[in-house]
């Protein structure tokens, strides 16, 4: 485990404190029971607000802290272990992160003090079918007196139902597959012409699908160059794909910690189950894979904090291994709970669920093994 500052240190156990007393795993069920419209709970977003979160990484002049990304990873890894569903990653980290890499100064002074004082959320939108592949945008952006007409169809779009910002990906030249051609657009929620419909996947958290109709923008909604932002859009997703491999880390610590409680407390043969040499053994392998993905998740935040050249490669390292690991992860905690582990009365299910949401999200395993090997010449 990377050593800490004192300030991260506090931060990191605040946040801990915080999710456990204010939105713990059965916080999260009363969500998911209770059809919340947006997929989460409104109440919880506000005391993130309150408490800055949503402006960890805006700088100071904007009304945030000025932190790095490895200490906004530190706070979505508190809010996987409790399945705390929220726009945080979508906005505090990704949306951020996208104005801080490509805005323009006046893009930046419109939209981050808002969402650093929690006032908006803001999404990227860039999947266009059940896979991810980004090179694949066939979504229209046509110059249109000065700005553009944008028309297609988003999908799997983290808190589309919430958003009053969209970050979109539309393709301006070229033909699906080119890395030249795309662009990014800052398009907000209001906007004529642009429709949305939920989503509830697997895991209960909030998506949409967005439907640009002709919609009308203006130069200034264009974010960097047009038709060169794919080096920018590959940025901005390798920042999602790390911060939400942390927070895929703490679910699977979280679930790891608990089913080993479950080993050791749990009695059949008049001895605790976890003195069984084959569990022993399966719960080595838990441990060792956690670690492993802990130490990729880690170098990732960090190069991707020092523009490291390697950074990308680290990203899909991450975001493969810790998808891989909390995959496996989940699924033993089903096994090793039993007949209880595959009711709905237990969170063994919920942490499974999301596993599988989180691992496909911005690229699965797959994905990311075959783009690590494309990044090293392969």
């Amino acid at each position: 485990m990377a050593v800490l500052t004192e300030e991260q240190t506090l931060l990191r156990d605040a946040a801990r404190s915080w999710t456990r007393d204010r939105s713990p795993i059965g916080a999260f069920r009363r969500m998911r029971d209770s059809g919340a419209p947006l997929g989460y709970d409104p109440a919880v977003w506000r005391e993130m607000g309150e408490m800055g979160w949503a402006g960890v990484m805006v700088p100071e002049a904007y009304g945030g802290s000025e932190a790095d990304l490895f200490t906004m990873g530190l706070l979505l890894e508190e809010t996987g272990r409790t399945l705390t569903a929220s726009p945080l990653l979508a906005t505090g980290l990704v949306a951020v992160g996208a104005l801080l890499l490509g805005g323009s100064g006046d893009q930046q002074a419109c939209w981050l003090p808002r969402i650093a004082d929690g006032e908006i959320v803001a999404t990227l939108a860039v999947d266009e079918g059940p896979h991810h592949v980004p090179e694949n945008t066939a979504f229209k952006a046509v110059p249109h007196g000065s700005g553009w007409t944008l028309s297609g169809v988003k999908t799997f779009v983290l808190e589309g139902m919430a958003a009053h910002l969209f970050i979109v990906a539309a393709r301006s030249a070229g033909q699906p597959g080119d890395r030249d051609g795309v662009s990014l657009f800052l398009v907000p929620a209001h906007d004529a012409g642009l429709s949305r419909r939920a989503l509830r996947l697997a895991d209960s958290r909030g998506a949409a699908i967005v439907t640009f109709d002709d919609v009308e923008v203006g130069p200034d909604a264009l974010m960097g160059e047009a038709g060169k932002g794919f080096n920018l859009l590959d940025a901005i997703l390798d920042r999602a794909r790390a911060g939400l491999a942390a927070e895929m880390l703490g679910s699977a610590a979280q679930a790891f910690e608990t089913t080993l409680e479950y080993l050791k407390t749990r009695t059949q043969f008049g001895r605790p189950i976890g003195t069984f040499q084959a569990l022993q053994h399966r719960a080595a392998k838990m441990f060792t894979e956690l670690e492993l993905a802990r130490s990729t998740v880690e170098a990732a935040l960090r190069a991707l904090d020092a523009s490291d050249p390697d950074s990308a490669l680290l990203a899909s390292l991450a975001k493969a291994k810790t998808g891989e690991a909390y995959h496996l992860i989940s699924n033993e905690m089903v096994q090793m709970h039993g007949g209880v582990g595959m009711t709905d009365a237990y969170d063994a299910g919920l942490y499974l669920k999301r596993a599988r949401a989180a691992e496909a999200t911005f690229g699965g395993p797959a994905f990311h093994r075959d783009r690590y090997a494309r990044l090293q010449g392969y």
